[in-house]
């Protein structure tokens, strides 16, 4: 697995590509994440903003993150650093499969699945994990732009 060594933009173009090809990036998750996450968002769930109430409350014993939050790092991973610059979202499917706690540092990893050359659309197979736990998977479809 390579890795996203540097938080600079990058560009790959469709003709860079392959099937297989894979990028990750690591992001630790603060309460400041979750906080301001909030406030754009609107969701003012108590499960991601009150200790108390997450702790008693809920089967989770304590605050939790987003999920959307988790999924909008493939954002970052997608518009800033592979392919990087120019793509375009188009969908993206998302199973949540465990909670993401606050602290946790969360790893990212996307992978080349398809590449449909002539619409210039590439699939890609979408991980985040905490340690060995996955905690969503997924697969996007996104715009890439040729070197052409």
């Amino acid at each position: 697995m390579d890795t996203a060594v540097s938080d600079a933009p990058q560009q790959y173009f469709l003709e860079d590509l392959s099937v297989g090809m894979s990028r990750s990036l690591k992001k630790t998750v603060t309460a400041e994440d979750v906080e301001k996450f909030a406030e754009v968002s609107g969701d003012y769930n108590p499960i991601h903003l009150d200790e108390d109430y997450a702790a008693s409350a809920t089967p989770f014993g304590g605050r939790i993150a987003h999920g959307m939050l988790t999924a909008s790092f493939l954002s970052s991973m997608f518009g800033t650093r592979f392919p990087g610059l120019g793509c375009i979202y188009l969908s993206q499917s998302l199973r949540f499969k465990a909670p993401v706690r606050l602290g946790d540092a969360v790893t990212v990893t996307v992978t080349v699945a398809e590449i449909n050359e002539e619409k210039a659309r590439v699939t890609f197979d979408c991980v985040c994990s905490v340690g060995d736990k996955v905690v969503l998977d997924g697969q996007a479809l996104l715009l890439v732009p040729s070197r052409s």
